[in-house]
């Protein structure tokens, strides 16, 4: 999968000045202990303003059932935008608009990945099979899902564009300033991403699996930045792929609050859920081949 990598020079130079590997390492730890406390008083404040409906709040919370649940978990993500700001404010000096690579390039490679697999997506959706084993189940009168639309593209956008800014942007970005080797910079953040998406309590036995293809996402994410000299690909291909996850069709136990529909199987049906992860698989890369077009690096 290595090729040419020439945007990754413009693309770590901003890392290179303060790039020991004992900054990033305590820039990782602050990162995390930093999300997870402004996670904690977001969400202390949001239970406060519920009062007295904070118990079903939190219940919505946990298995992101409804519009209101899968906002405010989405909008949480800006806490981990704010975390990494700040860790690159203060150990690395520099901004935090400098893990995106040149804006320009950013948004012209957005556009170029957004457009391609917007029209691959379309095409595939009119290409059989049309279920996924069974008939898709309405989740949401069309009427007010498309009202909702606008929020919830906002808010997958930020939660990808936190997720992206973090792994491949802070992480990315500083291990590339200090090893050459592919196998660093693209594998160790990968892992970290995997690690954060093994969820054995509501996986179950796919729990393993998930967190494979999450971390082959991983390493997807990190060859487009390195193709691009930008998080723009990276960004549109992860908002891409979950818009299709959580807006269009979503499993109907796992954050389905903003789904028009929902699979005709969930979480829990480990063996239903094993025999599509594969096709999930090879899905992952038929876009990721699609991007890699689109920006034609």
């Amino acid at each position: 999968m290595t090729g040419n990598y020439s945007g990754l020079g413009s693309f770590v130079a901003p890392a290179r000045e303060k790039s020991e590997l004992w900054r990033f390492a305590v820039g990782v730890v602050i990162a995390i202990a930093a999300y997870f406390a402004l996670n904690r008083l977001f969400f202390g404040a949001v239970y406060q303003i519920a009062g007295n409906r904070s118990n079903a709040l939190y219940n919505n919370l946990v298995t992101g059932e409804t519009p209101l649940a899968m906002f405010l978990l989405l909008s949480s993500f800006a806490c981990m935008v704010l975390s990494v700001a700040l860790v690159v404010r203060v150990l690395h000096r520099r901004p935090v608009r400098s893990l995106i690579g040149p804006m320009l390039l950013a948004w012209k490679d957005f556009r170029a990945v957004t457009l391609m697999l917007a029209g691959l997506s379309l095409a595939i959706a009119l290409l059989p099979p049309w279920d996924m084993g069974g008939p898709f189940v309405s989740n949401m009168p069309f009427g007010q899902w498309l009202v909702l639309l606008p929020l919830s593209l906002l808010g997958v956008f930020v939660q990808v564009s936190a997720e992206e800014i973090f792994f491949r942007g802070y992480v990315q970005q500083q291990l590339a300033a200090r090893f050459r080797s592919p196998l660093v910079w693209m594998i160790a953040p990968s892992a970290l991403f995997a690690l954060g998406h093994y969820l054995p309590d509501s996986a179950g036995e796919n729990a393993f699996a998930i967190a494979l293809w999450a971390g082959v996402f991983g390493v997807l994410m990190a060859d487009l930045t390195a193709r691009s000299g930008s998080l723009g690909p990276a960004i549109a291909l992860h908002f891409c792929n979950n818009v299709s996850a959580i807006l269009i069709v979503s499993l109907p136990d796992s954050l389905s609050g903003l789904a028009l529909y929902l699979t005709p199987f969930g979480m829990q049906d480990t063996e239903m859920l094993a025999d599509w992860l594969p096709v999930d698989f090879a899905m992952m890369l038929v876009f990721w081949l699609a991007a890699r077009v689109a920006i034609r690096r």
